[in-house]
Parts: structure tokens; sequence; C-alpha cells
């Protein structure tokens, strides 16, 4: 968990001046992606309290997160007219000696729920986890109807081992080979690095 002091972040729920009001997509546009400074952790922190609740540390995504550390790289911060309103992160994981990323915790701020932020970042950090060297894979646990149409599918049903409970239905990858999706399987190890 991170404990660092920073510059004062912007309220949650900030409202961003001429935002366009209602559930809808924002304009791409209107959304700009970029990797997570030091100043923006106190933020990250206050969002994810505010998304997941205290219960968030008891989660199995989060255990695999003390084992193994956050990719500073691949720690992105959605904004719209420079306020902060999604974040994303992804730990370095192997499977078998397969090299991959395990996407989350994904998060926007509620008050931009259902306009596209959290899409966005999916498919950015997907895209720059997919394009590192050796890098087979991208893991996370999550729901279908959301993340399919992003390019994840289920996993072969008991065969990844995560260090507590998980929902198999909620296990899904995205990968460089239709195979590897039936094909991976066994206990979340560290990154193997060379």
């Amino acid at each position: 968990m991170m404990s660092h002091k920073s510059n004062p972040a912007p309220a949650l729920a900030a409202v961003v001046e001429d935002c366009p009001p209602g559930n809808f997509p924002l304009p791409n546009d209107e959304v700009r992606i970029r990797p997570q400074s030091n100043t923006d952790l106190d933020w990250v922190e206050k969002l994810q309290a505010e998304v997941f609740g205290p219960g968030r540390f008891a989660r199995t995504a989060f255990r695999v997160r003390e084992r193994f550390a956050v990719d500073p790289s691949l720690s992105l911060v959605a904004e719209i007219r420079g306020r902060p309103v999604g974040s994303v992160w992804m730990t370095p994981i192997s499977l078998s000696g397969d090299n991959g990323y395990l996407l989350g915790p994904l998060a926007t701020d509620p008050a931009f729920r259902n306009k596209g932020i959290g899409r966005a970042l999916v498919r950015e950090v997907t895209k720059k986890g997919m394009a590192r060297n050796g890098v087979r894979f991208v893991l996370l646990v999550g729901d279908a109807p959301y993340y399919g149409p992003l390019g994840y599918e289920l996993v072969t049903p008991g065969a990844i081992i995560f260090p507590g409970p998980v929902d198999a239905a909620r296990i899904l990858v995205h990968s460089k080979g239709k195979a590897m999706a039936r094909e991976l399987k066994g206990p979340i190890a560290a990154f193997v690095t060379e």
C-alpha cells in the first residue's frame, strides 16, 4: 500500500466545468491518459478507498500486489481537462514461466462513471503491457461482459491458482494467441527476469 505524502489532490467527485451531464461516453478528445506521477498517489489512494472500500485489502488480487510490486511505468491516470478521473495499475507476474501482468485495480471517480473512462484505461494499459518484451498476457479478475469487448476471454476454470479464493468465472486474459486462454495454468509467481 502506498503511503507517500504529496501535494493536495483534487476532490474525488470534483465536477469539471462544461463536462457533459448524463451517462454517455465523452468524446475521445475529452479524456487524456498519462503516466501516474508522485503527486497523484494520495488521490489514487482516496479513489481506491472510495470505490472499493475497506474490503479491498481482503481481496485476493490485493494479496498478489502485496507479494509483487506494481509496475510504476504501467500505472496510468485518466484526466479530463487536467482533473484526474480514473486510474489503473499493473503488476508483473508469471504463470508457468510465461510472463505477463495482472491488471488492477481499475477505478473511476463515481462522478464520471459510464463515460468510457475505465474502458479507455484498460485499452491503453493493455496495449502498453502487451508491447513489453517477453510479455505474453494480461490477466484480470472482472466481469466478462465488461472486459470481453476489450479483448479479454475466460481462462480454463481452476487452471490458475491465486493466493486466495477467486470466482473462476471472473478470471479473464488478453493474450498474444487464442490458445493461451486455454493453456495458462499454475500458481501466480514472480515475473521471470533473464
